[in-house]
């Protein structure tokens, strides 16, 4: 255990963040999953307790292992996590499990466990366009050399996602471009690409209409009209729950395990886990979470400033801003100001695949931050004995 906790390195707020996030999923996912795991699994109240802790058991140990490897080695697996992406996302389209009129999921055969292949391309794609950030910064500024080869595979991916999940396309695409920004591409490449990007989208809204094929996006333009929608009636029943939930919760809550919306409210320990914390922690507690959120991407910006090598600082921030800009969402989503999606709270909300890759995502933040805190112990331990020799060297000589 000791030699554990010696190899264990990198930024520790980081890690004192993902066991806070962790010990809040286990509360959260027991609470919000107890009268459901009475009905479903026979009497066992602590079936998704004892499986959400499996899951980020494992999830650690991905965090581990993760930030042991040297970050430079993410820059090779890059290339090939795109490539494997691309099929990945037609076979779901094709083939995949349908859910809520969704095929976002492939199910394993042999294990039976499904996964979203959309968890697999948003880290690989970050990964990627990290990788060609750092490589093209000398030609950033050029359309065809520096722009267009890390542009079209974020498009790539984000148009074999939208069909299932639009939200998640959304956001990836807008992480993208907040990457490229960070990375020196020109505003005027930007905003061509959010005009293109918006295009896109009623493009596909047309393309629905006239092949009869709208139920997905009949759904997003309901949620999108409810959101505006000033008559409190027209809500949709899960938004209507999740504002009982916020508004019984007060400031300080009313206690673990005492939500009664989790029995009305949809998806109370996933999509809004969040109004369940804010319910049973008040409002102190939900600043608490946004707070581990912010700071975890505070973190990550000081990463970004110290790494000398412009792979690891772009990777450290895409990796960290994605996972934040997710984090929001789906606060504002549970709160009331932004409309429905099916994004979930990273390290909070119950979930396989989720939990997994965004692990992942951490554990290779971790990296880049061991290796920046290797160097500066390298080159302050060579400061150290350049003052020492120096300071005998002047001793001799007196």
């Amino acid at each position: 255990m000791g030699d554990f906790l010696y190899r264990t390195k990198g930024d520790k707020v980081i890690w004192a963040i993902v066991i806070f996030l962790s010990l809040v999923s286990l509360l959260a996912v027991y609470s919000a999953t107890g009268s459901l795991a009475y009905r479903e699994q026979g009497g066992h109240t602590e079936y998704y307790l004892l499986k959400q802790l499996t899951v980020l058991v494992l999830g650690l140990l991905i965090i581990y292992f993760a930030h042991r490897v040297n970050y430079t080695i993410y820059s090779r697996v890059a290339q090939i996590g795109f490539m494997i992406s691309i099929p990945l996302l037609i076979y779901t389209l094709a083939f995949g499990s349908n859910i809520n009129d969704a095929s976002r999921w492939i199910r394993l055969p042999i294990i039976n466990l499904t996964f979203q292949t959309s968890d697999v391309a948003k880290l690989a794609i970050f990964m990627y366009v990290s990788r060609q950030l750092s490589k093209r910064q000398q030609v950033i500024t050029d359309f065809r050399k520096g722009f267009l080869p890390i542009i079209i595979p974020v498009g790539i991916i984000c148009v074999l996602i939208m069909p299932a999940n639009m939200s998640t396309a959304l956001l990836l695409g807008a992480s993208c471009m907040l990457l490229c920004f960070i990375g020196r591409v020109p505003v005027k490449y930007l905003a061509a690409m959010v005009a293109a990007g918006l295009a896109l989208v009623l493009l596909m809204f047309l393309i629905a209409k006239v092949s009869g094929m709208e139920m997905r996006t009949k759904t997003w333009s309901n949620r999108i009209e409810h959101f505006f929608s000033k008559d409190d009636a027209e809500l949709p029943y899960q938004v209507q729950q999740a504002n009982i939930a916020i508004a019984g919760g007060g400031l300080l809550g009313k206690g673990p395990g005492n939500s009664t919306q989790r029995n009305f409210l949809p998806h109370a320990y996933s999509d809004y886990i969040y109004a369940t914390i804010i319910e049973e922690y008040g409002i102190f507690g939900a600043f608490l979470i946004l707070m581990a959120y912010l700071l975890l991407l505070l973190r990550c910006i000081r990463i970004y400033r110290r790494c000398p090598y412009a792979f690891g600082a772009f990777l450290a921030l895409g990796l960290s801003v994605t996972l934040v800009i997710q984090a929001l969402t789906n606060m504002a989503v549970n709160v009331g100001v932004f409309p429905v999606t099916g994004v979930t709270l990273p390290m909070v909300s119950m979930g396989g695949s989720s939990v997994i890759f965004t692990s992942l995502a951490i554990g290779i933040i971790l990296s880049v931050a061991r290796n920046v805190e290797e160097m500066e112990g390298k080159k302050a331990e060579q400061e150290r004995i350049a003052k020492a020799m120096e300071q005998q060297e002047v001793g001799s000589r007196t």
